[in-house]
Parts: structure tokens; sequence; C-alpha cells
């Protein structure tokens, strides 16, 4: 894994021509792909299952970053991953028992990850840093793309950058939510290396090459 990873969130994708447009996001050499999983509990959406995952791991080779805004997501970690997840990010806000889904989701050969919303402060994950690959700063609260990015964000974002400093822990430390040309290169500043684009990519005037195009120089 490298740094300065864009991740193309699907959720803002035309599913009529989802193969199309994974296409022009290897094009422009984005990294990974990104699927939001909501299930209208956790978060108030309803989005993709693992046929999503599942379709996407035939579409391309790029990593898929799945993101699990569900209940219990246990029961579902394993479906995920059989269909091609790469890293699979879960939620510290509603895992009572988080150490046994994360060691569960390396247990069955995909990155754990970690996510918390922007009311959860960084330190909710400060003992578990050692076990996982990826920490997700959520900067909007999660449900929808399109959002605007909450500046405060930012501060986050630092807080668990210098935590996994202080453990000399090689973490990548990725952002969601309001990711756009004008938002991206501040969350790079605290310490962000893989950045979530929805909006900015697939609903970009000028099309999705240009979107990642413009995140990639804003990044410079």
């Amino acid at each position: 894994m490298t740094n300065n990873i864009i991740s193309a969130s699907i959720l803002s994708a035309d599913f009529s021509a989802l193969g199309n447009a994974i296409s022009q996001c290897e094009a422009a050499n984005c990294e990974w792909i990104h699927i939001d999983v909501l299930d209208g509990h956790f978060a108030p959406n309803i989005s993709m299952g693992p046929f999503i995952v599942e379709t996407c791991h035939r579409i391309t080779r790029l990593p898929l970053d799945v993101h699990l805004m569900i209940d219990n997501p246990d029961t579902f970690i394993a479906a995920f991953i059989s269909a091609g997840a790469t890293n699979v990010t879960v939620h510290i806000e509603n895992n009572q028992n988080i150490m046994r889904t994360l060691q569960l989701i390396r247990s069955l050969g995909a990155h754990p990850s970690i996510a918390i919303n922007p009311g959860t402060p960084a330190s909710a994950i400060e003992s578990i840093m050692p076990f996982i690959d990826m920490a997700l700063v959520m900067s909007v609260s999660p449900g929808f793309s399109g959002q605007k990015f909450i500046p405060e964000m930012a501060q986050k974002i630092a807080a668990v950058k210098a935590m996994a400093e202080a453990q000399n822990h090689p973490l990548i430390v990725e952002v969601d939510g309001g990711i756009t040309a004008a938002t991206i290169k501040e969350c790079s500043l605290a310490g962000a290396t893989a950045f979530v684009a929805a909006t900015a990519i697939f609903k970009h005037p000028a099309g999705i090459q240009a979107g990642i195009s413009d995140l990639r120089n804003a990044l410079k």
C-alpha cells in the first residue's frame, strides 16, 4: 500500500454504467475502489451488499475498500471478503467486541480497518491501533454522499496520525466525507494518506478522469 491513495466511492457512480465508470477510474490511476455498505439502521441510508463487491471484483483488479456502516457486521464479514473485499472497515461505535471483529477480518485474509464518526474522539481507537492496518476518519456523518467536509475533523486526523507515530505503527489514515480538490490538501497536511471521494469524482462536470486528476493535482 502506498501513500496518497485515491479511493473512488461508487456510492455516487452511475450504476447503469458501473463497468465503464470503474474502467475510467483505472485509466486515471485511481488506487482503490471504495464500496459503502449501509443497512438503514446504523446509518440513514440503504446501499450495497456483497453482490456489488463481487461485481466490482469481476470488473477490476483494483483493491476493493469496503466500509461497513451496518449493525452486526460480524454476520456479514465473511461474505464480503469471499466476494473480494481487500480492506474491511468497521465502526468502533457499534461493536463492544471490536477485537474479535478485527481478528476475524484478518483471519479471513483482508486488511482490518476501524472507522470513527465525527462525534467520536480519536482516543477511542488508541488501544486497538496495533491490530488495524487503517483508520478511517469520517469527516461527515455517515449515510449520504455530497455532504460538506467538517473542518474540525482535520484535528482528529492529526490526532490519529500522532497516536500511530507514538506507537511506531505504519498506519494508513483514511478520510471520508466532503473530500474535494478544495479540502483534500488540508487533510493531507493533517496526516491523511488515503482519500475517499464520491461526488468529486463521479459527479465532476468534466468527467471521472478529470475529477481524479483535480484531486491528484490538489495534493501536490
